[in-house]
């Protein structure tokens, strides 16, 4: 190592290094425009000149190009250096007055107007451009030519270059954006198109592929670097710091011993160019709803402005066709992709959103919104948020060829022929298994269905036709979010199920060292600042935020990280606590959000508390939203940093206790979820107690004799109930009823009240699964007239008393009975299924009945839109109705008489039924509502309970430890109520798996002598936690309970309560640090 002074400061420098490299090794800053860390050094430009002291004399040095050597010393910033740079910069800036580079060099070096002759100039003669070419890309394509004042970048012979590779690579190194790939070669480049967007952008060989990629690291295309095809460049290597590329990785088969195996390899859209009659490939403005849906993304080709990708322009009218690629026999999609209808108009609804004078219309076949809160959404886009519905099957789509507007012809409602232009049309394409997912199931030799996705086993989605082979998502079916969240977690409990007897094998506990105290030390921070790569140094100087930093109060070390979260940098980050004696300790990086808790197990590693840690988010809070302003962002990350360090300063230490979990399961509903979820505990070992309100179990599955697909759901939940009375493990309690409830996560306690008796039971996490009832009609003579029934009691004529239907000549069913209207705007999701169901097992008893069913919208999703297809082909006729012309049914000489207005023929239509069927909804059980207020539940508009997050936690109830499945819900199938019920058992066994759970720390603490029990912190809880200490006189807190959100403590009126990490004296000091 060569030891020599660096602006007064002794620096270490190895041997071969140049003055620059140095100086940016320790973040002193030396302007530069000729210099590339991949190429050779020119000292072209001057322009980072210093001065350096021999020991003889004082002269001025290019730094890029001069090697250090021992006892030299060098100065960056000197009066004479900054003159002489001025006028590099002026003498520039007089021949290329345009140039945004010396432009802003010259305002940084208080240059207003240059002295000398201004030029026309866009080149500064750096060479960057013609080094890299002979350098890096071997080529040599173009090279600085001519003498003197004629001096300039030029390809041999002033002809266009037949040997440049248009790769670009002059092009992007050029400092004033003098290159142009069209003066030098003849041919065009190719963009590479960013596949996350779409085609609708570029992308660079190296990249992320997209956003929220795990592991989140760039990739190498080998199609498109020039290394891996030409065997020049290798660019990337000189700036990657940890050393993580190498050109010489080869694919390696790792092999993987597993006793269970879960595929959830997810889908790919339909290719709408097999759809030719839309235009899709040759008209710009027809384009994919996955490629609006980047469109209208912030991180999106346009940064989420609405524009149509012919001419940029902003559309006003946007049609939106729907089912392409779906519901469609002639290309063998004949299956519906159920998200379709609504991701339309969720993307209708934003657009309106982002410009108010958007007018969207869609155009579908059936509108389908059979998921919780779809319809009132759906509602709500129709009545008030400006979206135009029109049903009508669009057969072709044409451009204006000057304009590229898009014509659309189509029959409305009344019969007549409209034509309609619009400036953009998007096609709602359908859902497919990924490709590659058909050679994986040839390997593991899985069955598919026709259509390529998983075939399931009957009331067993999560199945595969091989065991310990399990699946989720859409290649099982199409569907949403929330059923691949929900179904991913019931496939891990079936897998946690099948590897039962292995539970905890290969479990290894990690040990911790002895907790450092701390508590009579005065605050030494150490703070690590990080710079993502280029995520945050890219904008924000860390070096000199760094050294801004080690003059704060109580900062006795920082240090500049290339990233803080490797593993090398863990290290070093203990080794720096043991050494400087690290009492608390900052970190300058990205988000708390997805790194505290790394930081704080090292921190932990290095026998600190874990909450002696603080971090300061310079990504997201100052790089990120400052991107284009360096400057701006330097001076926040500083202040950020200053006021992470002024919090850690009051910093204590907190402390967790454990507690032994109660390894035992309450389930509350004894029907098909509810025993579903009990038995799933029970065989993943853990006690379960089954709590049923009526005498028996089974529910509405007893009544269920058959499903679309051949399931037998009565039989199988007759075979549940004596596997779970069987179980060892399970309790059952039937008459019985849960009275209160106390306790925790992990440790709760209840008291069940069963035939007139009480018994207390302590359990360590909560199923609920009350069910649902049908809604009993008092529309349309149901109970007046005894041909007048329900789909339920025609389902049990057809199993049981089917001699009784043979007579029947004319059946007419009513659809939407009880739901879909404006007291309970909600689907019942089964019902069209269950009439198609039906109406298929009829015309097998009795071929020559007539079917009618009136419906408004026929929502077979999915593979069940293969039974509705078969029904009309067997001759059930199918008249739609709107809400406001319900049919009428009349009872006229002993007989039923239904007069309704078919949309479809828009004729009245009268039918004399011998038997009038109504598709009566799914109600929510009564008991839920004790239930709710037992446990402190909420329940949604419908009655339904409502779970911690729609989509990505459908099983989940806000409260800790309570989970949730079945009709309880929502409406749903049988299949669905058996993967809620493994998915919420799934999430249970991740509590009741721990023996230990801890408690405390970051949870709000009551300071009685200021408590002036004025109950606000009970109302304002969201978790219902505060109680009165009656003992006390005071309101107390169970941290076991408490969720740290911090509402008790911002509501309460006289300050007494604190959340541990989050006190008043830390937030103080932070805002105090600010300003």
């Amino acid at each position: 190592m060569i030891t020599f002074k660096l602006n007064g400061r002794e620096v270490e420098a190895e041997e071969g290094q140049t003055i620059l490299q140095v100086a940016q090794k320790y973040n002193i800053h030396i302007p530069t425009l000729c210099y590339h860390k991949a190429l050779s050094p020119a000292g072209a430009c001057r322009l980072c000149t210093v001065e350096l002291f021999d020991g003889r004399r004082t002269r001025l040095v290019t730094s890029c190009n001069y090697p250090v050597w021992r006892d030299m010393e060098v100065r960056t910033d000197t009066e004479r250096v900054i003159k002489g740079r001025k006028m590099i910069v002026e003498l520039l800036l007089a021949r290329c007055p345009d140039v945004k580079v010396l432009q802003d060099l010259a305002k940084e070096y208080g240059i207003e107007k240059p002295r000398f002759k201004p030029e026309t100039n866009d080149c500064i003669l750096c060479g960057l451009c013609t080094r890299m070419c002979e350098e890096r890309m071997g080529v040599s394509a173009i090279s600085l030519t001519g003498r003197g004042v004629e001096l300039k970048v030029d390809t041999p012979f002033h002809l266009q270059s037949d040997i440049c590779r248009t790769c670009g690579a002059c092009a992007s190194v050029c400092p004033t954006g003098h290159i142009k790939l069209e003066d030098i070669t003849g041919r065009k480049p190719q963009i590479i198109p960013s596949e996350f967007n779409r085609g609708m952008g570029p992308r660079k060989p190296i990249n992320i592929p997209f956003p929220q990629a795990t592991p989140n690291v760039p990739v190498i295309d080998p199609k498109t670097c020039v290394h891996l095809n030409t065997g020049a460049c290798k660019v990337c290597q000189e700036f990657c710091g940890p050393g993580a590329i190498n050109f010489d990785q080869k694919d390696e088969i790792i092999e993987i011993d597993a006793g269970a195996v879960i595929l959830a390899t997810g889908f790919e859209t339909f290719d709408a160019r097999q759809k030719p009659e839309y235009g899709y490939g040759r008209y710009p403005n027809v384009i994919t709803s996955i490629e609006y849906e980047r469109i209208l993304s912030a991180g999106g080709p346009f940064k989420g402005h609405i524009q149509r990708p012919s001419d940029a322009k902003e559309p006003k009218r946007i049609a939106w066709i729907q089912c392409v690629g779906s519901r469609d026999a002639s290309i063998g999609c004949e299956y519906c992709s159920y998200v379709c209808c609504m991701y339309a108009t969720k993307q209708a609804m934003i657009s309106r959103e982002h410009d108010q004078e958007i007018e969207p219309t869609i155009f579908y076949i059936d509108m389908r919104a059979p998921g919780k809160g779809f319809e009132r959404y759906y509602n709500r886009a129709r009545t008030t948020g400006g979206v135009r519905y029109v049903r009508s099957m669009i057969s072709r789509v044409l451009e204006h060829p000057q304009t590229h507007d898009l014509d659309l012809t189509y029959v409305d409602e009344s019969g007549e022929i409209q034509t309609e232009t619009f400036d953009m049309v998007i096609l709602s394409v359908g859902l497919r298994p990924d490709p590659a997912f058909l050679k994986l199931a040839q390997r593991l030799g899985i069955k598919l269905n026709r259509f390529g996705f998983c075939e399931s086993q009957p009331l067993d989605t999560i199945s595969t036709s091989i065991p310990g082979i399990f699946t989720c998502g859409v290649i099982q079916s199409p569907k949403g979010i929330p059923g691949s969240v929900l179904q991913g977690s019931s496939a891990a409990g079936a897998a946690t199920s099948f590897l039962a007897e292995a539970q905890g094998t290969l479990v290894r506990e990690k040990i911790y060292p002895k907790e450092r105290d701390i508590t009579q030390e005065e605050p030494r921070i150490g703070v690590f600042l990080c710079d993502c790569g280029i995520n945050i140094a890219g904008t924000i100087d860390v070096g000199k935020v760094t050294e801004y930093t080690k003059t704060l109060p109580h900062v006795v070390f920082a240090r500049e990280y290339l990233f803080t979260c490797s593993t090398d940098s863990q290290e070093e980050m203990k080794a720096m606590i043991e050494k400087h004696r690290l009492n608390r300790v900052v970190v300058a990086s990205c988000s708390p959000r997805t790194h505290e808790p790394l930081f704080q197990d090292t921190i932990r590693e290095a026998g600190l508390n874990k909450y002696l840690f603080e971090m300061a988010n310079v990504r997201d809070q100052s790089s990120w939203v400052h991107t284009f302003e360096p400057e701006r962002a330097t001076a926040k990350a500083k202040d950020l940093v200053r006021m992470a360090v002024a919090r850690a300063a009051k910093l204590g230490p907190l402390y967790e206790f454990p507690f032994d979990v109660v390894q035992k399961g309450l389930v509350i509903g004894g029907g098909l979820a509810g025993l579903t979820a009990a038995f799933t505990l029970a065989e993943q070992g853990f006690e379960t107690y089954l709590v049923e309100q009526s005498d028996q179990l089974g529910g509405n599955a007893r009544a269920l004799y058959y499903t679309e697909d051949g399931a037998r759901p009565a039989e199988y939940v007759k075979e549940l109930i004596n596997k779970v009375k069987a179980h060892p493990l399970i309790t059952v309690y039937t008459q019985a009823e849960v009275k209160d409830y106390a306790g925790h996560l992990g440790e709760f306690k209840s008291t069940i009240s069963v035939n007139g008796r009480t018994e207390e039971i302590s359990y360590g996490a909560v199923i609920v699964a009350t069910g649902g009832t049908e809604y009993q009609p008092t529309e349309y003579l149901h109970g007046e007239n005894e041909h007048v029934i329900t789909q339920k009691e025609l389902e049990r004529r057809i199993a049981l008393e089917p001699e009784s239907l043979k007579e029947v000549r004319n059946l007419v069913m009513i659809q939407c009975v009880g739901c879909m209207d404006e007291e309970h705007p909600y689907c019942s999701r089964v019902c069209c299924t269950a009439a198609v169901k039906n109406s298929l097992k009829l015309k097998e008893l009795n071929p020559g009945i007539n079917i009618y069913v009136l419906y408004r919208d026929m929502r077979t999703f999915a593979f069940k839109e293969l039974s509705y297809k078969k029904a009309r082909e067997r001759g059930v006729r199918f008249l739609r109705y709107f809400l406001r012309q319900k049919p009428e049914v009349a009872e006229i000489d002993g007989g039923l008489q239904v007069k309704v207005f078919d949309q479809n023929l828009r004729s009245e239509v009268m039918l004399e039924p011998d038997l009038l069927v109504l598709s009566a909804a799914i109600r929510p059980n009564p008991g839920s509502k004790q239930v709710a207020d037992v446990f402190k539940l909420p329940l949604d508009q419908d009655g339904f309970f409502a779970e911690a997050h729609l989509k990505l936690r459908p099983v989940d109830f806000a409260n800790a430890g309570i989970f949730l499945c079945g009709l309880a819900h929502m409406p749903k199938f049988t299949d669905e109520a058996i993967a809620q019920a493994k998915a919420a058992a799934s999430r249970a066994c991740t509590v009741l798996s721990q023996k230990q759970m801890y408690v405390g720390g970051a949870v709000a603490q009551v300071d009685s002598t200021k408590c002036a029990i004025c109950l606000t912190c009970v109302r304002t809880c969201p978790y219902n936690v505060p109680r009165i200490d009656e003992e006390e006189g005071v309101i107390s807190i169970d941290p076991a309970a408490c969720q740290g959100c911090g509402n008790c403590a911002t509501a309460c009126p006289r300050g007494a309560i604190e959340v541990g990490h989050s006190t008043d004296d830390q937030f103080v000091a932070k805002i105090c640090a600010l300003y």
